[in-house]
Parts: structure tokens; sequence; C-alpha cells
């Protein structure tokens, strides 16, 4: 332990997931052997020294929620009075209160990791801890971020998420060779032009756009998201995410993945509207959780009968929004909070060019529109992969992303 280095708190998303993905696949001292695309490994799966593990520039405390791994309620409490946005932030906002006070750690750099949801979770908390405990951080990590669920909602009346997705999809549509004879970087850069642009003002439009610039915004859909024009008309110029995975590869009778559109699969009716399932998510959970059994057991020589909730659904069935009763889900102006009360708060946000759940160009938009002074906007930092939303499946991103986590701890650490 470092006893006056700095320490970062991390945990997932879900809601309802454990730590497991950022533990044994990012940060921790070991790691799963899990394999990528075309390469995956075969069970019973391995576990091997992390050579790059945060551990080397900070130690580490993974958390996991009530629900999620080991962690229970309390006996007479009920599980899903901790089931919700507010909840969720006070207990875990009080075990790091907790386990900063009990081993001697207020003077030391601190920092939180948060992954998918994790990062909802992780921008509360840090306006969270400041008004409560008046405890600064250094930085906060962001991996896959969402931070405005208006990005990301495919709800009646709300054209945003169809717009901020199409770079995500062009990403998909160009690795799975729908679009030839370009490099990726063109393609992407192409497609935000579009989304930016053309096309959110041709949705603004509805009925009253022009018939010529409707077959312009068909044709340019078409050749950004490898489907058909027929498709692009029928769904009315707008493509929604769980459509989008079965449609793109119908043809070969494949579905492309939703954490990691890179990823293909099967789904049990070739002919269905969506998808139904996530062949990233499927081709990686086996892995993990051996690992992570074997992890506790055999190697830190922990025994508990109790099963170690990987993901936790009735956590996720029951989570609840009240605090946004008709409104969107939104913690961007908690970040913004935080910053602006602490000007030394530095911000790392990761994304992987091939996630469709948190797709980046939604993170982007956000962060472009947080109501910080232009003084703050370089305390944050933007980082891009050539994977999905866990990016650090693929090597080639793991090696880059552990170079980049070290990098930004050292530099915000004021050491």
């Amino acid at each position: 332990m470092l006893r006056n280095g700095p320490v970062t708190f991390a945990f997932n998303g879900g809601p309802g997931s454990s730590s497991i993905w950022l533990h044994l696949g990012l940060l921790g001292p070991r790691r799963v052997v899990s394999g990528d695309v075309g390469e995956l490994a075969p069970p019973p799966y391995g576990l091997e020294d992390n050579t790059e593990t945060l551990l080397r520039h900070s130690d580490l405390v993974f958390i996991d929620p009530v629900s999620t791994g080991y962690s229970r309620a309390a006996e007479g409490e009920k599980p899903g009075e901790y089931h919700g946005f507010t909840r969720d932030l006070e207990s875990v906002g009080e075990v790091i209160r907790l386990w900063t006070s009990r081993n001697g750690r207020w003077m030391s750099p601190k920092f939180l990791a948060g992954e998918s949801y994790g990062t909802t979770r992780a921008a509360g908390l840090v306006a969270h801890l400041q008004d409560r405990y008046g405890m600064y951080l250094n930085g906060v990590m962001m991996i896959s971020a969402v931070l405005e669920f208006a990005t990301l909602d495919f709800t009646p009346g709300n054209d945003l998420p169809f717009t901020l997705f199409l770079p995500s999809y062009a990403a998909a549509a160009h690795y799975h060779g729908l679009i030839p004879d370009r490099e990726l970087s063109e393609v992407l850069a192409d497609a935000e032009r579009y989304a930016a642009g053309r096309y959110p003002n041709a949705l603004a439009q509805g009925n009253r756009l022009p018939d010529d610039y409707r077959a312009e915004v068909i044709a340019r859909l078409a050749a950004l998201t490898g489907l058909s024009e027929d498709y692009i008309d029928r769904v009315n110029l707008r493509v929604e995410h769980t459509r989008f995975f079965a449609e793109l590869l119908r043809s070969r009778r494949q579905v492309v993945g939703r954490l990691d559109s890179r990823f293909t699969g099967w789904d049990v009716d070739s002919a269905a509207e969506v998808s139904n399932d996530d062949p990233s998510m499927r081709a990686i959970m086996g892995a993990y959780t051996a690992a992570l059994n074997h992890y506790v057991r055999a190697e830190l020589e922990y025994h508990n009968d109790l099963p170690y909730e990987i993901f936790s659904s009735d956590a996720a069935k029951d989570w609840s929004f009240k605090e946004f009763e008709n409104n969107h889900v939104t913690v961007a102006d908690k970040l913004a909070e935080a910053m602006r009360a602490n000007p030394y708060l530095k911000v790392h946000i990761a994304s992987g060019h091939y996630d469709c759940a948190t797709p980046y160009f939604a993170t982007e938009h956000t962060i472009a529109r947080l109501q910080i002074p232009a003084v703050l906007r370089d305390n944050i930092e933007l980082r891009y992969y050539p994977a999905g939303h866990m990016m650090y499946v693929n090597e080639e991103s793991r090696l880059q992303q552990s170079e980049d986590l070290a990098a930004f701890i050292r530099g915000a650490s004021n050491r």
C-alpha cells in the first residue's frame, strides 16, 4: 500500500454490475485470458499477471455495490432500497469515506474510475463527496461514458440518439467490409460531419422535408451505415440501435454486438426485426466468471459459498431514477458543478469506436456542452481505442489504455 500515494476507487456499471470487468480486464494485478474477435479463448480459459496493472501507480479499491459481487444488504434491510440513483451514490460514497478514514488516506491523491453506468455514478459521486464530506478528488477516469441519457434513449420524439449513433454505425459497417476502400478515420470524420450538420437538420424538419433533401439523406445514410436505401426509407431516416444490430449483417444471417460491434453471432430468428442478444457479451462472460471465481478462492484464499453476482438482473430491473421523474437522467450538471468548485479536478474519458452502447460521439456531444468556464476545458482529456465498450479485450487497446491511465494518474496527483 502506498501510504501517501494515489488511491483509485473503481467500479463498473449496469446498473447491477460487479467490478469484475475493470478488475480482471484492465486495472488489477491479474488479468483474464479471454481472447478477442476471431481468436476467443476456449474453456476453461486462463489467468495471468497483468504487467501493466494500475497498481504500479495507485492503490486500487474495487467496489461492488449492494446486490453485486459478494455485497448484500445488511440483515433486516431490503436490497431494493439501494437500487436507485441517490441511494447508490450515498452507499458507495460512504464506502469511500470509511475506507479513506480507516486507512489514513485523506492526504493521498484520490481518484475514481468508472465504466458505463459507473461513469454516471462517478460524476454524481464527485459532487456528492465534495458536498457531503468535503472530499475533493484529484481526478475521475470515465470509461465508456454516459452522462446524459437523452443521448442514448431512443424514445418517441427524441431524435438526438439517431444522429449521435451514426458514427458508431459507420465504424461497424466499415469493420464488416460494407464500406470498402476507405480508411476508418476518413469514414468516421465523414459520419461525424453529417451527424452534426445535414442529418439533424433533416430530422428536425419532419414532414416538411423536401423530397430531394430526403433522397439525399437516404443515400448518405445508406453509404455511411451499410444498410440499404430501401431500409433507410422504410424506417423514416431513423435507425434504432437494436434494429441496426439485426439488420446490418442480415444477408449473412448474423447479428452484431451492442457492446462491441466487431463481434458477431446468430439469433434464433434470422428474420427478427431486432437483435435479442449481444454476442459481444456472450463472448467474454464465461472467461471473466471462471477467472474471478478461481482468483478469489485459489489465489486470494477467500472462501464464500454465496455466488459472486457478476451482474444482478434484479438490481437492473428494479433500478429507480425517481429523482428524474418526467426528465431525462443526467449527471453532466453534477460533473460541471464539481469542476467549477474544484478547478484542479482532472477528467479522463475513454471511448471505443465500436461501442454501440455508449457511443463516442454522444459523449463528445455532452462534453462540448458542459457548463464550465473555458479555462477548465483543458482539464478534460478524451482518448479513443479501436475496440468496443470494454475496449481492453483488444490487446492493442489494453496496452495503450493502461499507458494512458498511468500517465493520467501521474499528471493529476500533484506529487
